[in-house]
């Protein structure tokens, strides 16, 4: 098995198009599933030139596999967002675990980031059960913080600080 995360490239988009059209995935993004790929041509052009993204193509065996990416980075108080999706034929093979590993290795081994944080639907227990074996915390619960699927959902706010992550 060949996993790895490196940075996104441009040939990547189609993959990214596919993930972020579908509602499966969108649903636990909070976000429609809708996205052109104009709009998303135009996303990663600006990313370029903003240092508050970070994103990464998750790799198997050479193929796209999903994203992972930190949002929202604040380098003045040095805490950020992080968020994955991993392609559904790839389900099952720990790459997200392994993915959020390197990534939280990187927010506080390259960026220097003091805490990293989520947001997930309560009812997503398997994601919940992943972050919490990575040594994320429920700070609290954001009462019908999201509408997806007609109807809205509360989510955890989930966070690890640099002083408990371990390698």
């Amino acid at each position: 098995m060949s996993f790895k995360i490196r940075a996104l490239e441009k040939s990547d988009l189609t993959s990214i198009h596919k993930l972020f059209n579908d509602p499966f995935n969108m649903q636990f993004w909070f976000e429609e599933p809708y996205l052109p790929m104009e709009q998303l041509d135009k996303r990663f052009n600006n990313d370029l030139n903003d240092n508050s993204t970070r994103s990464f193509a998750v790799s198997y065996n050479e193929n796209f596999a999903g994203i992972v990416e930190l949002v929202d980075i604040d380098l003045r108080h040095r805490h950020a967002e992080i968020q994955i999706i991993i392609d559904s034929e790839f389900r099952g093979l720990k790459l997200a675990q392994k993915a959020f590993a390197e990534c939280i290795k990187y927010s506080f081994e390259t960026l220097n980031l003091h805490k990293v944080y989520l947001y997930v639907d309560v009812d997503n227990a398997p994601a919940v059960k992943v972050y919490q074996k990575m040594g994320f915390k429920t700070e609290g619960t954001l009462k019908e913080q999201y509408f997806a699927n007609g109807s809205y959902h509360d989510c955890y706010f989930m966070s690890i600080f640099r002083k408990d992550y371990i390698e």
